[in-house]
């Protein structure tokens, strides 16, 4: 019975603390009346995109060992990006395929200093992250990127804000963590992935080339956040160099709240999904309750908190 309990919570936990979570926000009289409609639901979806697809691409850097702290800062530059092809008069396809490109190719900068350098990636990804948002600061001339209106600009909400449909940014978010969760779970890649992080001395000595499989994670990877920082720019209508700052810790905190360990080798995309939603649902019901922006955060940073805690309460039982 114990043994049972224990696998139920480490399987199910991430579900169980998004019903908490909803409950907390339930019961208080300020947010009673508006919290568990569907409206507010719409909008909190809605607000879990950003996070959600910047969290893919985090639960294959994280399951794979690894730690990637410039995801605000990329997010940032390639919304400025978006904004300033927008600008030039470029069609919402070609902005897709260069904002997604910048991200990637951010992605492989960082790939292959961790894989070439052999450094640990949380030093070349700190590295990357000023240099990303000084660079997103330098192309905007230090100020937002205006542009006259784009089809862009509609994939964060809908025509009718009162009405049943989400947004294209929902659907996009939840077709593409069905992708990636069929990829991890049923291709040689995302074999290899979890082989990784696992224990990489292993993976090599069977014969995968982790150095190539390195930069291609971190690749993959910053292609989602380029995704990530184009839905920010649709969301906005403008791009910011000064957006998404601190937005790495909600993205990193979602993996871990979704069941994904920092010592590489665990983790789902269901879990991650999920552990965004927690986190979106805690800003909405904090938002709600009037509580200000400094208490939001440190309730983000206790949730971060808890959420290593638990992971290293796991490994030791594992151990």
């Amino acid at each position: 019975m114990k043994d049972i309990f224990k696998k139920t919570l480490s399987k199910g936990g991430p579900f169980i603390g998004l019903i908490l979570v909803i409950v907390l926000f339930s019961i208080p009289a300020e947010t009673r009346e508006f919290f568990l409609t569907y409206n507010n639901f719409k909008i909190i979806f809605t607000q879990t995109v950003i996070v959600a697809i910047g969290a893919l691409g985090m639960t294959m850097i994280i399951v794979s060992g690894g730690i990637d702290l410039s995801v605000g800062s990329s997010i940032a530059l390639t919304s400025v990006t978006g904004a300033m092809l927008i600008q030039r008069g470029w069609a919402p396809v070609p902005v897709l395929l260069s904002t997604v490109g910048a991200g990637a190719f951010i992605g492989l900068l960082n790939g292959a200093a961790i894989a070439g350098l052999r450094m640990t990636p949380f030093i070349i990804t700190l590295g990357t992250l000023g240099v990303a948002r000084g660079t997103a600061k330098w192309m905007a001339d230090n100020q937002t990127v205006n542009y006259d209106a784009s089809p862009i600009n509609g994939w964060m909400t809908t025509a009718d804000p009162f009405s049943r449909a989400l947004p294209t940014g929902v659907w996009v978010a939840l077709g593409l963590a069905m992708i990636t969760a069929m990829v991890l779970r049923n291709t040689v890649f995302g074999r290899h992935l979890f082989a990784l992080g696992s224990n990489e001395a292993t993976a090599r000595l069977c014969g995968i080339a982790t150095t190539r499989l390195k930069i291609a994670i971190y690749t993959l990877a910053g292609a989602f956040f380029g995704l990530a920082g184009l839905f920010q720019l649709s969301r906005l209508r403008q791009g910011d160099p000064t957006v998404a700052v601190g937005l790495e810790l909600d993205i990193i905190a979602s993996v871990i709240i979704g069941g994904a360990s920092l010592n590489g080798g665990v983790g789902t995309i269901l879990g991650s999904m999920i552990g965004a939603l927690i986190m979106a649902v805690l800003r909405n019901g904090s938002q709600q309750m009037g509580w200000p922006t400094y208490f939001q955060e440190i309730i983000i940073g206790l949730v971060i908190i808890v959420a290593v805690f638990l992971d290293r309460l796991r490994q030791g039982r594992q151990a």
